[in-house]
């Protein structure tokens, strides 16, 4: 949606409404574009588990077709010791310290 200044003014709860519906609203200045209302952004730094599940079926990669994964290698995946070596973390490093 685009609108004037003079229109987004008058009618700022129909662009609010647009922009929570994740529509974006283009606000034009003399016929140009000065600023854009719409939905807030994700957060960034954070894993996008949607869009990995949704990437993930458009390869193919949704269906497991390998061996059976038994509970002697569940349980290896799930000790944190595990995922340290494999990201190459001491035994000593904590989420959030530098």
């Amino acid at each position: 949606m685009e609108m004037s200044v003079r229109e987004a003014r008058a009618n700022f709860a129909a662009a609010l409404d647009a922009a929570a519906k994740g529509e974006q609203v283009i606000i034009t200045k003399n016929g140009e574009p000065i600023a854009e209302l719409g939905p807030p952004r994700k957060k960034k730094g954070g894993f996008d588990f949607e869009l990995n599940e949704r990437v993930r079926k458009e390869l193919g990669l949704d269906k497991y077709d390998g061996p059976p994964l038994d509970d002697a290698w569940l349980e290896e995946f799930n000790d944190a010791a595990w995922g340290r070596e494999l990201f190459g973390l001491g035994d000593d490093w904590q989420p959030g310290r530098k």
